[in-house]
Order: C-alpha cells, then structure tokens, then sequence
C-alpha cells in the first residue's frame, strides 16, 4: 500500500534531495512540501525530471505547525535547521496524531526515546519506533570509520574533517560564502562540535572533530586516526572492516584512500586509505560521502522504508 510522505522544510538543499528520491520510490507519494520563500508555487515545475510522479496540483505550501497534523501524511520528514523541530513535534503530541516523523536536525539525536537511524550500525534496535532521529553528516562517515575497530581502540579518535558547502545551509553566513570560501579552507567549531558529542555519545568513546568547510559544493571527507590497543597487521585491520561491511549496499570498502570528487551525487560511503604506523598501533582511515544523500537525504529514506517495513533500498538509486 503506497504512504504519504510529507517534506517540512523543503527549501534547502537536503529538502530538494528528499523531493527527488520520494518522487521517485515505488510505494511513497508526497502528501505535501513546505516552503515559506516557495509559498504557492507548483513544486513540479522545480523537478522537471519527476513532473509525472510529482503532478501538476502539488504546490509548496507553509502551513502553521498547529496544521501540520491536519494534513494526513503517513509519515513527516523534519528538514529544518536545529532548533526548530520541537514545535512540530509537539503539534502532533497536541492533536494526538502519531505519524513517523524523520528528524534530520540534531535536536533529538541525544534523546534515547527516538530511534537513532544508522541502519548500518542499529538496525538490530530499530523495534517499530515511530519518531527517528536522522544522524548527522560527519557522524554518519566518522562512526562507520571507527565502528570495526572499536574493540581495539587505545585512547581518542582524533577526526579531521573538510565538507563543501551545502553542508552550511541555505541561510548567508561566511561558510557558504563561495567569494570567501574561494582558494580557502575555513576551519570551524573546533571543539564540541555536535557531531563530536553525536559520535562520542553513540560509540561510548571518544572522538576528537576537526571540521573545515572547502570551496566545492557537495561531498565531505574525514580522515580518521585511531590508536590501537595492540600491534595490527594492516591485511588483519582491513578484514575488519571487510566483513563488517560485506552485507551494506551503501557501504563500499576500497583499497586506495577515496576521493571527494567522486562521491557527488551518490548514495554511499567510501572507506579506505588504511594505513598503519611503522608498529602497527595507529590506524588511519579515510572516508567519504555526500553529505546532502547518505549524509541526509538518503539516509532518511532508508530509515522510512525501514519504518514501513519496505526493503531498505527501495527507492535508492544503485
């Protein structure tokens, strides 16, 4: 039976994202798409290439959070900045309507009564919860690069992270400036970034984030350094992260450190680059992703399909 999927927060950049992959999947329609710059505009007209699943009667809309529940989606994706997504969520509390409701914002990442959606890593806690907390860009590739080695870590994970742009939003600010960002890289937040207490919080270790913005528009890297416990051979390190990754679609492990440029516009994370120190007792890795898709987007849609108990990879592009 085909769900209803309603966008809050549809202006931006991960919001275009969702429109493009709901649009396109076997067993969701949009119910409806909010935009207050968009406000009745026909949403079509912005995704010519989906014009015939998306219709001609869809518009943007901008209705009051106390609407929100009113409008009969099956299930509501929070595409907003941080900060914002409570007043949504206690609309539906308020009128006692109880759809699935993805969060992408950080704002209940910390809260153990959502479900905290890295199918990867948590698809075994995934119990039919209703209220999903969308992980975060960086954490998202920081935690599938520290993940196999877990066991093995000695003291904190120092990550160095550089992401495009689009990662800062749609609102002016100086790190999504292009004339600023030209010939730059902008460090930023270099302690307790959320992200940082993100994956700190979900891997009960440590990790140290070091996040830059670059010039490029989409896709980010880190590079994770990780002290072992124990002297590792590097074919023994890689068999880790081989096997623990051998059943994820949406995780390829290379040999060769993996490029940012090459991860526009798809729909997984690259890992590789291992390489260990002299004695075998750091280890580093490297990983990309596109931060508007696995990094948001992407992974929202994994977490729906996991909701509505669809395979996981309906919808998302091979």
């Amino acid at each position: 039976m085909t769900k209803s999927v309603g966008i809050v927060g549809a202006r931006g950049h991960v919001g275009a994202e969702l429109i493009r992959l709901i649009a396109g999947h076997p067993d969701f329609t949009l119910a409806f798409v909010s935009s207050r710059e968009l406000m009745g505009q026909r949403v079509a007209d912005y995704f010519p290439d989906h014009a015939d699943r998306i219709g001609n009667e869809l518009r943007y809309s901008s209705p009051a959070h106390e609407e929100l529940p009113s409008l009969g989606a099956d299930a509501v994706v929070l595409a907003l900045p941080n900060g914002k997504a409570a007043a949504c969520v206690a609309a539906f509390d308020a009128a006692g309507v109880d759809p699935v409701i993805v969060d992408l914002s950080a704002d209940y990442r910390f809260d153990d009564g959502w479900y905290y959606g890295l199918p990867e890593l948590t698809r075994a806690k995934y119990t039919g919860q209703r209220r999903i907390s969308n992980p975060g860009c960086y954490a998202t590739a920081m935690q599938l690069a520290v993940v196999p080695m877990l066991d093995a870590l000695a003291g904190p994970v120092q990550c160095f992270g550089v992401s495009g742009y689009s990662g800062a939003g749609t609102s002016p600010s100086d790190k999504n400036d292009p004339d600023k960002l030209r010939d730059n890289l902008m460090p930023y937040a270099l302690t307790n970034h959320v992200h940082e207490r993100e994956v700190t919080r979900q891997l009960g270790h440590e990790v140290q984030f070091l996040p830059h913005v670059a010039p490029h528009f989409r896709g980010l890297t880190i590079t994770a350094n990780l002290p072992l416990s124990r002297a590792f051979a590097r074919d023994e390190a890689v068999a880790r992260y081989v096997d623990r990754y051998a059943d994820e679609p949406l995780v390829e492990v290379g040999d060769e450190a993996p490029w940012v440029s090459r991860i526009a516009g798809r729909h997984h994370v690259e890992l590789g680059g291992f390489t260990l120190s002299p004695e075998g007792r750091r280890l580093v890795v490297v990983a990309t992703e596109d931060n508007l898709l696995k990094g948001a987007a992407t992974q929202a849609l994994q977490n729906l399909n996991l909701a509505f108990g669809l395979d996981e990879m309906a919808g998302i592009p091979k």
